[in-house]
């Protein structure tokens, strides 16, 4: 029996529930509320110090990290593996799965926060709300300063320190996939379907979701656009990727996003 532990608008869960969709495993899912801060109750840190989501039960066997997750997943269901079978093409995935861990998941967290889950915090928990919920974060948790940028992020905006070279890096993974596409490949690696693609799907989405395609539309990355389409045309995309997404986060991602998509632009260098 596996039982995820999951949040709609997390990327890391929707990367393992994608994994799990391409595989054809059945999971039972625990849903966890990051936004009202449900991630800190005492018994969910048991399982999971850092207080995030994803966190995967199976049986007995507590599993954390979803680039750790869907690595097991694999060991145990070999013959539905999303990882490629080349050494070769294996440690070029990899590459995307290391940069995601190390760069790109915290400038999303920054982004994120500074674009839309700030308004949302702010507008939903009220003034002693907010300071519990970032009180409430671990010292480490999706990195070891993630505390205090969270709280930065959260107060200032894009005032915080930090913040435009965090859409700056965001942007130049992107750069990193249109060279990767470029050739007429349709997948990152091998141009094959694999855990490379499932990696960069959440990431690509959350500015989707967000209201900043133009990051990558309007000619300015087009192999990332047309990833993006094969990407949205699967099966599994949109019940893993769209469905869990409550509507009024949603319609918060969505109307933030367009908010704050003048400012993204403006340190970017896009017209608009």
């Amino acid at each position: 029996m596996f039982t995820l532990y999951h949040h709609g608008s997390s990327v890391c869960a929707a990367k393992v529930r994608f994994a799990m969709a391409e595989k054809g495993l059945e999971w039972k899912g625990v849903y966890v509320d990051i936004l009202k801060g449900e991630q800190f109750d005492p018994e969910y840190l048991k399982l999971n110090p850092k207080g995030v989501v994803p966190t995967l039960v199976h049986d007995d066997l507590v599993i954390q990290d979803s680039t750790v997750i869907i690595e097991y997943l694999d060991q145990i269901a070999p013959e539905t593996s999303v990882h490629p079978t080349d050494p070769w093409e294996r440690a070029q995935a990899r590459y995307w799965t290391k940069a995601v861990d190390e760069d790109l998941h915290p400038a999303c967290g920054a982004v994120t926060f500074v674009c839309s889950h700030r308004h949302t915090v702010l507008k939903n928990l009220g003034p002693e709300g907010v300071k519990e919920f970032l009180a409430s974060t671990p010292s480490f948790s999706v990195t070891s300063d993630w505390k205090s940028q969270k709280d930065a992020f959260t107060r200032y905006g894009f005032e915080a320190p930090g913040a435009a070279e965090k859409v700056k890096l965001y942007d130049s993974y992107l750069h990193k996939m249109e060279d990767a596409l470029d050739g007429g490949n349709d997948w990152l690696v091998g141009n094959k379907f694999s855990i490379a693609d499932i990696a960069m799907t959440p990431y690509v989405n959350r500015l989707a979701m967000m209201s900043m395609r133009g990051m990558w539309e309007g000619g300015r990355l087009p192999n990332v656009e047309n990833w993006f389409a094969r990407i949205e045309a699967l099966p599994n995309f949109r019940k893993c990727l769209i469905d869990w997404v409550p509507e009024d986060l949603t319609n918060d991602l969505r109307e933030n996003g367009a908010k704050s998509w003048p400012e993204v632009a403006k340190i970017l260098e896009i017209e608009i």
